[in-house]
């Protein structure tokens, strides 16, 4: 997708038809448009998620009051008062419209909003403007899925909001789709559904135990399915649940009161969640070093008899060194010793030198003890270092455990003073809390015991199947059903594997890229971290093993930005490969619309996003303010701007104290006087010729 132009109608600060937005591309693919607080970035920045999808960021107040306040002032009762977006973008060498309008109306009671419409036109070849016949929405989803959109379309002070855990299972699904592998899920289905079909065949034309199989299958698929919905609507309780223990701690936190016990609170959760990550990755750690190293200590008994051994075959003069079979017969053919004394053959000389010829031919199992003998040497400094290390995490586990016990008795006693905390509303607030730890916890139980059932259905499942397979059939109609089934079978596990061959090899070098991106903005010794659920995190190493970190704001904005440079750098990649056949043609060519995308950071953070941006996307629109667009941030980005606004605000204010952003030696407004007693913002193109 390659957005061309936007154009604004009434909405929100923008009174009456904006001028169209011309959006850069190519060579010079950045966009600028600048704008104090209060102007319109924000509103420019959902108006293409209006138009596309019909949804706001959290940032986007007042959602359902879009229509400009100067435009229904001036309009009389009754009348309409139409609000729209228009969106122009290229697709697989199309041209679209997209336009979004709602209508409202100014009533006696006040203004009525009616829902908005959504209608889309494709270009021909030949210029005509034509509807398309399938569903607006469809095709859009098709281009650019809605479950995508933030990932390309966000508020930069915000984007840490990528990086949240409970973000992670969206963002797994999201870069899925990216993937193309919902092709792959369709077939699995489609799969799923003809052995369903074909299983119906075989129960009408089976014999009675093929019958009776297939019933016992069918009833382990049902159970099977019924605690995966189970799961699904655990997970929605727990997120839900989650958000209500927010929202209580929020309150508690504005209560007075209460504020330095909750955020007391607040800090030794978020204590108790690193230790418990800690504590994960020490025992992992401990696993690595017992399957890596824990059979050394059991060989202990194997080498002592293994020196025992040897040292006993040097006593005797078994294992003598350096002396081979072929030096002792070159002696005795030459009669002559290395001393000089012959070696005539019945001498008393002779016998004992061919009496060696013996004991030299266990020459190559000599060396074949030194090359053990050294590996020995090694199993039991491998020994040495194993309980070392297993005793390092071992004291790491039972620090963190103690650590974790204080903890939560900390918590504990927080609880039981807010739970007896004299003002009510903190004590009610509190029993809320409990109640909701309480239900988490439940509901985090039923749904391990549910996994585990899912486990055993689907062992017992495959069992099923097995003896469905090696079931005699004795009709050729039953055998023909039955070949068909293992084949339906064998493709659905083909494709499950590629699923997530795919998957893994894709999240692989996402990694890598994250990594590579993040390394170069940032300073610290950080490093990205992608778990197999696509859960973004930093650690760092120390001592040789990683430790999650406490991440800032501005690290977490960073980590955010890496990560979306990352899909769109790896995705393209992808499908530039000729082997892929999972993605679109077009698949690989994305625009990102960044609001205030430096928020906070220091001068270096910004000078390096300022850096990367351009190369973030195919193309790139930013909207700022002129303290975010200053000095190196300007350095950096002009040389890619291809086009660039301001948004000027007229104020109805008399005293308001005017502002205006010097570009290319020329002055323009930011804030003005409104010629009139309403607020509203004007687009302003900067002129490119100087």
């Amino acid at each position: 997708m390659k957005l061309t132009s936007l154009k604004l109608c009434n909405f929100r600060q923008f009174y009456g038809r904006t001028p169209t937005v011309i959006l850069a591309s190519g060579q010079q693919n950045t966009t600028i448009i600048h704008g104090n607080n209060g102007a319109g970035k924000t509103t420019l920045m959902n108006a293409f998620t209006w138009v596309l999808y019909e949804r706001f960021s959290a940032a986007f107040a007042s959602q359902e009051q879009l229509v400009n306040k100067r435009a229904i002032s001036e309009a009389e009762f009754n009348e309409p008062v139409e609000c729209s977006v228009e969106l122009s973008f290229e697709h697989h060498n199309k041209l679209y419209q997209a336009k979004r309008l709602c209508r409202a109306y100014k009533t006696q009671t006040g203004v009525e909003q009616a829902p908005s419409e959504l209608y889309l036109q494709v270009a021909e070849d030949d210029g005509r403007w034509l509807l398309p016949q399938q569903l607006p929405e469809d095709i859009i989803g098709r281009i650019l899925p809605a479950s995508l959109h933030q990932y390309f379309f966000f508020d930069g002070e915000r984007i840490e909001q990528i990086v949240r855990s409970d973000k992670k299972a969206e963002i797994a699904e999201a870069t899925k789709t990216l993937l193309g592998v919902e092709l792959l899920n369709r077939s699995i289905n489609h799969l799923k559904v003809a052995k369903k079909s074909l299983e119906a065949e075989l129960s009408l034309i089976g014999d009675a135990e093929t019958k009776k199989l297939l019933r016992e299958q069918k009833t382990l698929e049902e159970e099977s399915s019924l605690l995966i919905n189970r799961q699904a609507e655990i997970d929605q309780d727990l997120e839900a649940q989650a958000e209500l223990k927010r929202t209580v701690s929020n309150r508690l936190l504005e209560l007075s009161g209460s504020q330095e016990l909750q955020q007391l609170r607040d800090e030794l959760e978020s204590q108790r969640k690193l230790i418990r990550e800690q504590l994960k990755q020490s025992q992992t750690a401990l696993k690595r070093t017992i399957s890596a190293r824990g059979y050394t200590v059991l060989l202990s008994q194997v080498t002592a008899e293994f020196r025992v051994l040897t040292n006993d075959l040097r006593e005797r003069g078994e294992l003598p060194v350096g002396i081979k079979q072929q030096f002792i017969a070159d002696l005795l053919n030459r009669q002559r010793c290395i001393c000089g004394n012959e070696l005539a053959e019945g001498t008393e000389a002779h016998h004992q030198v061919s009496a060696w010829m013996n004991k030299a031919g266990v020459a190559d199992v000599e060396e074949i003890a030194i090359r053990l003998g050294v590996q020995v040497e090694e199993i039991d400094k491998q020994a040495l270092t194993f309980w070392q290390e297993a005793d390092s995490q071992q004291a790491n586990i039972a620090q963190g455990r103690t650590e974790l016990s204080r903890i939560e008795t900390q918590l504990d006693d927080l609880k039981i003073k807010l739970r007896n905390f004299p003002n009510e509303d903190i004590s009610e607030l509190q029993k809320s809390l409990d109640k909701t730890d309480n239900k988490i916890l439940e509901l985090t139980l039923e749904k391990g015991a549910s996994q585990q059932k899912i486990e055993r259905l689907k062992t017992d499942t495959e069992v099923k199947a097995k003896q469905i397979a090696q079931h005699k059939m004795n009709q050729n109609k039953q055998a023909l059903a039955q070949r068909r089934i293992a084949a339906t079978q064998d493709s659905i596990d083909r494709l499950i594997e590629m699923r997530g061959q795919l998957d893994q090899q894709f999240r692989i070098s996402l990694e890598a890229r994250v990594q590579e991106i993040f390394n170069s903005i940032s300073f610290t010794p950080y490093v990205p971290k992608l778990s197999d659920k696509y859960e973004l995190t930093l650690v760092e190493s120390t001592a040789g093993e990683e430790t999650l970190v406490a991440a800032s704001t501005g690290e977490n904005q960073i980590l955010a930005l890496s990560f979306i440079s990352g899909i769109i750098n790896r995705v393209r990649e992808w499908v530039q490969q000729e082997t892929n056949m999972l993605m679109g043609p077009d698949s690989s060519t994305f625009p990102v619309v960044m609001d205030s995308p430096f928020g906070s950071l220091d001068e270096i953070y910004r000078r390096r996003i300022a850096q990367t941006l351009p190369r973030l996307a195919n193309q790139l629109v930013v909207l700022v303010t002129k303290t975010q667009w200053r000095g190196e941030v300007a350095q950096e980005m002009t040389p890619h701007i291809g086009k660039e606004y301001v948004l000027a605000y007229n104020s109805p204010k008399s005293d308001c104290e005017e502002d205006f952003i010097e570009l290319g030696g020329v002055r323009y407004p930011l804030v003005k006087p409104s010629p009139n007693e309403f607020e509203y913002s004007e687009i302003i193109e900067v002129d490119d010729d100087f």
